[in-house]
């Protein structure tokens, strides 16, 4: 496979843009438009449970599928049910609010059926060489669609009188979804690869030496702050504020660093560094939380949001690149690859529905602003034991990356001489 881009990457990386633009454009107002419907944090966090819940149960079931079928199928049928949760939210309007946990389970589905077979594409279309450069696209694109999408949807909804704007949105991104399904059916068709192993996750961490063990750990600490801070963020914007223009602005500009700082991460983040900017990457996302402690308001929510999307590709891309090279050290890890990325996506779930039950129980004892802010400095402390966790798997790939690079370098010159 070659180390630059081919066109079926290049396609993947296109349908992955349409795919997160669509959710750029509605979900970030989302947890909005169902908070105006009725101010209850319980209420969306556990809109977040019943995603997680049906994500995992998806991701474990269309495993098989994935693997033994047509995974382009899978592709297409998540983008379609995304699709399809906006349709039904667009039919409820403000009712939605008393369909939390059906709407929670549909969007949750589509989005574990679309990563999952997202993610078993993105390895069948990378190499180890290529997965950094990849992954650095994938965040430019997710940069790109945060500032565009939030920004355009702000200025319609502001500009529309009461909820006529957020139905334009959804429309939109129901538009987005439907153009994403036609667009896959010009990936090509992958080869299958055997049998599904139901237990392969089990077996996996039963294994004592199992680079998979520690690393799964990581994975679940990167969900439980990843499972609140998801959501939270965003509504808080909106609560401090309550204006949808104020929540598009702190999106375009978080965005816009974002934007930066994962094509810098891509660019300079090589193996030798992973694990540096890791634990690098995991402190400062810590400690752009501390403003907040001295006053909650859109300054400091936005001195957070600029530090973290300028801090979390050093610790993001580690994680991607990490878990992918590990399905690819070995023939038999290969032939694997769609139950190890069904346990990487099943730690994370495990981690966000960790998040977000531990918020609905701070939420149980107090919903004052100080509880909020404790709570989301206590969630950012985790990935630090993520890095923990992770530090021989990152020193194991960079010896492998080393190797594969001296023995690069041997065949060059047996061939010059």
């Amino acid at each position: 496979m070659k180390s630059n881009l081919n066109g079926q990457s290049i396609l993947l990386l296109s349908l992955n843009g349409l795919f997160v633009f669509a959710a750029a454009l509605s979900g970030t107002f989302l947890n909005v438009y169902l908070w105006k419907s009725r101010q209850d944090y319980a209420m969306i966090g556990w809109f977040n449970v019943s995603q997680q819940i049906a994500l995992g149960i998806m991701v474990w079931v269309a495993g098989k599928w994935v693997k033994e079928h047509n995974k382009m199928n899978a592709l297409r049928v998540g983008t379609a049910m995304s699709g399809l949760f906006y349709l039904v939210v667009l039919y409820t309007g403000p009712q939605a609010v008393n369909y939390i946990w059906p709407l929670g389970m549909l969007l949750g589905a589509a989005l574990g059926l679309f990563w999952l077979a997202f993610n078993v594409i993105f390895f069948e279309v990378t190499d180890r060489v290529s997965r950094d450069h990849f992954n650095g696209w994938v965040g430019l694109l997710g940069s790109f669609s945060g500032i565009v999408g939030p920004w355009l949807s702000g200025w319609i909804i502001a500009r529309m009188e009461d909820d006529a704007g957020y139905r334009v949105i959804f429309s939109i991104s129901l538009a987005f979804y439907v153009v994403g399904v036609v667009l896959s059916f010009f990936l090509r068709k992958r080869k299958t690869t055997g049998k599904y192993n139901w237990k392969e996750p089990k077996q996996r961490l039963s294994q004592k030496e199992s680079m998979w063990r520690p690393l799964s750990l990581s994975l679940v600490a990167q969900g439980i702050r990843e499972g609140v801070f998801a959501f939270l963020i965003t509504l808080l914007v909106y609560v401090v504020t309550k204006q949808e223009w104020k929540l598009a602005q702190f999106s375009f500009i978080t965005s816009a660093v974002s934007f930066f700082s994962f094509w810098a991460a891509g660019k300079w983040l090589k193996p030798r560094y992973r694990s540096a900017g890791m634990l690098l990457g995991a402190v400062l996302l810590v400690i752009v939380i501390l403003p907040l402690l001295w006053r909650m308001e859109y300054s400091t929510l936005l001195i957070m949001g600029i530090g973290t999307s300028l801090f979390m590709p050093l610790y993001l891309i580690p994680m991607i690149s990490a878990s992918f090279d590990l399905m690819g050290t070995s023939k038999g890890d290969a032939n694997q690859r769609v139950e190890l990325v069904v346990l990487r996506e099943l730690c994370l779930m495990v981690g966000r529905l960790t998040g977000t039950l531990i918020f609905l129980g701070v939420l149980s004892i107090s919903k004052a602003p100080g509880a909020m802010i404790w709570l989301l400095i206590g969630l950012a402390l985790v990935p630090v034991g993520g890095w923990f966790f992770m530090r021989n798997v990152l020193k194991m790939e960079q010896k492998e990356s080393q190797s594969a690079t001296r023995s690069k370098t041997q065949r060059w010159h047996k061939q010059t001489e």
